[in-house]
């Protein structure tokens, strides 16, 4: 392994992290609303959420590029106002990374959120809590580990993006070149050991990231059956 190589590892994984970190929030959200409220046209709204996991990425990708270059509607404005180009460069990998891991990580927020008992918030408030508290002291110890296997699984998703970067971001070595692209361009190439070595790396972070979630997802279930089975006993 190269000193480029290593580079490469490095830029994927703290880019995927920012990108699990950036939409947690929004995820967040996503999940409290869809699990908690109903709204007319909420399997709209369902559905265009889930539409990242469908669609090509490559036609994901084309959107953000349309969306996002310096002639798109918001890439024109950020351009002008702000000086800031997104199109080819980090930032167009991570907003990548984001788009296309965030529906994994409101899928599985929602059934943890899905899976609070309501009642223990709803006492939480006849006792005084605000909305905000027993969200934060009621709602997010509860479903911490749905939230966290959510996490890995949207940090997983955005190890192994290739579809949407490469359209967004460009291949371009030492600023937008992931594990995926790499592997690719070896390929491409004709560097099938390098493309292997590049490979292995990537299917071990990637199947780090996706036993914590199962794993994380198992203690959660665990702890929910034996603690309604003392429910049951009392």
């Amino acid at each position: 392994m190269s000193a480029e190589d290593w580079q490469i590892v490095w830029f994927t994984a703290w880019v995927s992290a920012l990108s699990t970190i950036v939409i947690l929030p929004f995820g967040l959200a996503a999940a409290l609303l869809l699990a908690r409220c109903h709204w007319p046209g909420k399997s709209v709204v369902e559905t265009i959420l889930s539409l990242p996991l469908v669609m090509p990425p490559v036609a994901t990708g084309l959107i953000l590029l349309k969306l996002l270059g310096r002639r798109g509607a918001l890439g024109g404005f950020l351009h002008d106002t702000l000086h800031l180009d997104i199109v080819f460069t980090w930032l167009g990998v991570l907003v990548a990374l984001s788009i296309m891991s965030f529906p994994l990580l409101v899928r599985t927020v929602r059934v943890a959120f899905e899976e609070v008992n309501p009642r223990l918030e709803q006492i939480a408030r006849t006792m005084g809590a605000t909305d905000v508290r027993v969200f934060w002291t009621i709602t997010v110890p509860l479903a911490a580990r749905g939230i966290l296997a959510g996490m890995m699984l949207a940090f997983a998703r955005a190890l192994g993006e290739f579809g949407a970067t490469i359209m967004v971001a460009g291949n371009i070595p030492g600023k937008t070149s992931t594990l995926s692209l790499a592997i690719f361009q070896s390929v491409q190439l004709g560097q099938d050991s390098h493309a292997f070595r590049l490979l292995s790396l990537s299917v071990t972070l990637a199947f780090a990231a996706v036993w914590t979630s199962e794993y994380l997802a198992r203690r959660k279930r665990t702890s929910f059956s034996a603690a309604s089975g003392k429910a049951q006993g009392l």
